[in-house]
């Protein structure tokens, strides 16, 4: 793939590839400041507030105006003294909603939560794929490949290198978006996902994420593995950014781990995880003779023939060492603990040694918003 291909012919390829999966593209000087389509009228501006304006009146058709103005003053502003807190603010806005207030007829006053992000139903969202978005702050200006919106939210950042420059590797990608995390906060705030390639291989990270934490996307479906011929970036956009998995990785896969001492870990599922989690939910179901309530169910990965809807039995998700299974476990929990099926379930977890039940536990207590609850 990468003979004779530069970075700009890897953006393009990039775009096609997000194209086929539903995301509307567009050229970013196009719809830059002053331009004849534009949606910003400031290179400052990060959100495309029109965008984001009308996914509001769409998603919330009984709020009334003021409301959506409250809604839309608190998503585009998310409160916290760092980045990472801001952005923590942000995620928990986009999946429990905004909280908002407005005066009902009689003079009373009303509280709701207003949706910014439709997770039942992928098409009720506005999909796209923004290359060369130009971004000013402070005294820098720069420039990211790629950038994804959803409801005019730019919720992902995709850097890519030459693949014909042998000092431009997939490294030499994420320095760069640590450079961007610096001088682009604002920007940032706003991310869930990053995405690094220098055309021979793709690797996906959040914004707290060290090198060993970008990891590889290795399956599309979730069936199986890719074949090691196919375009490593064109098996994570697919795997990824498909409406379905890109909505259900939001909701349901995304940990801010806090232990209290200041320091906020984000983490994003691995495949296996995703996967596994997902099969692990609808077994769930059959075993119990239950049928899930709400989207999320987007995989089949895994799934072996022979259970019957009742019989209470689901199965085993084999793990190896360092794969992550306290965090799958947690996904797990947080996954069942919202499905509406399983009516507010009681989840207990078994060890077999000390030293694993200190480890989940901790764990679990780190993750408590996924979870909505605190452990015990």
């Amino acid at each position: 793939m990468t003979a004779g291909i530069t970075e700009s012919d890897l953006e393009s390829i990039a775009l096609s590839w997000l194209e086929s999966l539903g995301w509307a593209v567009r050229y970013g000087p196009e719809i830059a400041p002053g331009e004849d389509f534009a949606e910003r009228q400031d290179y400052r501006e990060v959100v495309l507030a029109q965008r984001l304006r009308d996914a509001l009146a769409r998603l919330n058709p009984n709020l009334p105006d003021e409301a959506l103005q409250e809604a839309f003053r608190k998503i585009t502003n998310p409160e916290g003294a760092t980045l990472v807190a801001r952005n923590r603010a942000l995620h928990r806005m986009l999946v429990d909603g905004v909280t908002v207030e407005y005066r009902r007829p009689d003079g009373s006053i009303a509280g709701a939560q207003a949706r910014a992000i439709d997770f039942d139903d992928p098409e009720n969202n506005d999909w796209l794929a923004v290359n060369q978005f130009t971004v000013s702050e402070s005294q820098y200006t720069r420039r990211p490949d790629i950038v994804l919106f959803v409801n005019g939210l730019p919720l992902v950042v995709i850097e890519l290198k030459n693949p014909a420059d042998e000092e431009a590797t997939i490294w030499t990608a994420f320095q760069q978006l640590q450079t961007y995390k610096t001088e682009l906060p604002t920007l940032f705030a706003f991310d869930e996902l990053l995405v690094i390639s220098d055309g021979l291989e793709a690797r996906l990270g959040t914004l707290t994420s060290g090198r060993e934490r970008f990891k590889p996307w290795r399956t599309v479906s979730g069936e199986q593995i890719e074949d090691v011929g196919k375009p490593q970036l064109e098996v994570l956009l697919g795997g990824v950014f498909d409406k379905r998995h890109a909505l259900s990785l939001l909701r349901d896969f995304i940990v801010f781990e806090d232990d209290g001492s200041g320091r906020i870990d984000k983490k994003i599922a691995g495949y296996h995880q995703f996967h596994a989690v997902q099969v692990a939910v609808a077994e769930t179901l059959r075993a119990a003779r239950l049928r899930h309530g709400s989207m999320g169910m987007a995989t089949g990965a895994g799934r072996r023939p022979g259970g019957r809807p009742g019989d209470r039995r689901i199965g085993v998700v084999w793990h190896t060492q360092g794969s992550g299974k306290s965090l799958t476990m947690v996904f797990y929990a947080g996954r069942i603990v919202r499905e509406p099926a399983m009516r507010n379930p009681t989840i207990v977890v078994l060890t077999d040694r000390n030293d694993l039940d200190d480890q989940l536990f901790a764990t679990f207590s780190r993750c408590q918003e996924l979870l909505r609850q605190t452990p015990v």
